[in-house]
């Protein structure tokens, strides 16, 4: 193995261990954690959701430039 998965394998355990061991405090551990993922998901949303809207309504002006070629 890799060191980086054998740093990776030892640092999981120990965080099993801590989570095993207080089992009051992995409700709070968890619930902190849930509340930093929407946060980066709710900014990430808002700061990509923007920049996402402006490349589509580009795309969309530029396909109604387009012409259909003329049929005979």
């Amino acid at each position: 193995m890799t060191g980086l998965m054998v740093s990776m394998l030892a640092f999981v355990a120990g965080v099993k261990d801590n989570l095993a061991s207080e089992k009051g405090a992995t409700a709070t551990e968890y619930s902190l954690l849930v509340a930093f993922i929407a946060f980066l998901v709710i900014g990430g949303a808002t700061f990509f959701g923007g920049a996402l809207s402006d490349w589509f309504n580009d795309l969309g002006v530029e396909i109604n430039t387009w012409r259909a070629p003329a049929t005979p």
